[in-house]
């Protein structure tokens, strides 16, 4: 696998729940020699905030770090683990599929989401979806103080998805889990990677952020320190070519960027958004345009934030986004950030104003 592929496969194996970003953004930092860094409280990443030319405008690279995951809510008398969801999960994406548990001892401790066996169900409930709080996480063990004094679990324990990378040339997919937002940080990195010595008439900041999945709250907070005057967001955006067939799916797979022109958070400055298809088309760079009723990204909180931030969305297709097993097109990734670059080169404050 090539430097990209790896880089991806040691973000999206990375544990990063809402709030519990630490791993992601130790990978991030040994990824960006080349660049200063700064966090915050929140667990936001700043990346290139130490250097700014006052005389000219920022442009910020966004993207969440953070991964929809669980939390430790109770420990059962015989040594299963109740939990709360951390993001939006959907019922039929949990059940009976393995979790890692870093336990308040550091201890990743590998479990199996578990809920009552048809053979105990009775006719009623073999007919609904269980509910979450009939589901819990087996560890293995017989007894709370076993679960508590062997693995040192305790309530408050943030737990993720157990799923490892893994890449088949011949189709370009990746499968993995939290490509929605792993894929993001990817995006930001190699943009910055590949910009780094180029004389910019914008100063470019990465910001990592986090807890986007439980309500864009990093974001509010990188709004506010790093005060951007234009946004691309990179996200890992949800497919609809397993649903939609031909020229109706607009999010598959392999077909491009998405430009997203609305969604249930931010109608896409309109502006902000036909120069970026125009750029996309002249540079002859792969993208789809995509409308979404439902649904945001970090937009929604930059696209109103200070006196209005002028934002857009690069999207790479994600198949089965918020769920363990994901897939995207290595092909995707490489046309988002080419957008981003192309984009990136024609800005200045003149033309950012035009917004």
């Amino acid at each position: 696998m090539n430097d990209i592929l790896n880089l991806m496969k040691d973000l999206t194996n990375a544990f990063g729940p809402s709030g519990f970003e630490d791993d992601v953004i130790e990978i991030i930092k040994k990824h960006t020699s080349f660049i200063d860094k700064e966090r915050d409280s929140i667990n936001n990443l700043y990346l290139g905030l130490q250097k700014i030319d006052k005389d000219k405008p920022i442009v910020a690279l966004d993207c969440h770090i953070d991964e929809i995951g669980f939390m430790a809510e109770h420990i059962n008398d015989n040594g299963t683990i109740s939990f709360i969801p951390l993001g939006g999960w959907h019922i039929p994406n949990i059940v009976s599929n393995s979790v890692v548990i870093k336990s308040s001892s550091g201890e990743y401790v590998k479990g199996v989401i578990g809920s009552k066996p048809p053979h105990f169900m009775t006719d009623e409930e073999r007919r609904k979806l269980p509910a979450l709080y009939d589901m819990y996480i087996d560890v293995g063990t017989r007894s709370k103080k076993e679960t508590q004094e062997v693995f040192g679990i305790q309530i408050g324990d943030p737990i993720a998805p157990d799923v490892d990378f893994r890449y088949d040339e011949r189709t370009k997919s990746i499968c993995a889990k939290a490509i929605d937002n792993r894929v993001g940080a990817l995006c930001v990195i190699e943009t910055l990677k590949a910009l780094k010595d180029e004389k910019l008439n914008v100063n470019l900041v990465g910001m990592m952020t986090a807890q986007e999945e439980v309500g864009t709250r990093g974001a509010s907070v990188a709004a506010n320190k790093v005060k951007p005057d234009l946004v691309i967001v990179f996200e890992g955006s949800p497919a609809d070519d397993t649903f939609y067939y031909g020229d109706r799916a607009h999010g598959a797979i392999g077909r491009g960027s998405q430009l997203r022109i609305i969604d249930g958070g931010m109608i896409t400055n309109p502006r902000l958004s036909k120069y970026t298809i125009e750029t996309a088309q002249k540079n002859h760079l792969a993208h789809q345009v995509i409308v979404r009723e439902k649904g945001s990204t970090n937009g929604a909180t930059y696209h109103k934030a200070n006196l209005g931030i002028p934002s857009i969305v690069l999207g790479v297709a994600t198949r089965y986004a918020h769920s363990h097993y994901c897939y995207a097109s290595y092909d995707d990734i490489i046309a988002s950030i080419e957008i981003a670059k192309a984009l990136i080169k024609t800005l200045n404050k003149e033309k950012i104003k035009e917004f």
